[in-house]
């Protein structure tokens, strides 16, 4: 069940640094969000365009999502669970840590839970850490673990 933390200045957001913030809505990532995705980026490895080579040769028995793909879609399942009231401007500032423990199926749905690691202060604004912990509808292990480096300015 999705969950929406609002915020309303910094000092708000770095009391909540430690804590878990709350789940995003599942998203559909259906063969026609990945093909987007190859064609912006140009990767388009068969595991993720060739179902039917998949269907023959790939361990996951169709295609499966880019893990940048599931990375890409952070910050829209972030936005879902938190909401910057009165923020003048955020911006992504970086990723310390990625990990893909397993794959996202054509097909699937999946979810992102998040936690706040950090929150401290920087010129003008506060920096965060995010981890971001998505898993797939029905899978036993997640599709991404990262965290994710924010600046937000009031």
């Amino acid at each position: 069940m999705r969950s929406i933390r609002e915020i309303g200045s910094p000092e708000e957001l770095k009391a909540l640094a430690g804590m878990d913030i709350g789940l995003s809505d599942w998203i559909a990532i259906d063969q026609e969000r990945i093909d987007r995705f190859a064609e912006a980026t140009g990767d388009r490895q068969w595991i993720h365009v060739d179902a039917e080579r998949c269907r023959r040769e790939s361990p996951y028995g169709g295609t499966i999502a880019h893990g940048f793909l599931t990375l890409s879609l952070l910050p829209a399942l972030t936005d879902q669970v938190v909401v910057l009231r009165g923020l003048k401007m955020g911006v992504n500032y970086g990723v310390n840590k990625v990990r893909f423990p397993a794959p996202v199926p054509s097909g699937s749905r999946i979810r992102a839970g998040i936690k706040l690691l950090s929150a401290i202060s920087v010129e003008g604004g506060v920096q965060v850490v995010w981890l971001v912990t998505m898993e797939r509808e029905g899978g036993d292990k997640p599709v991404c673990v990262a965290e994710s480096v924010a600046r937000f300015y009031w």
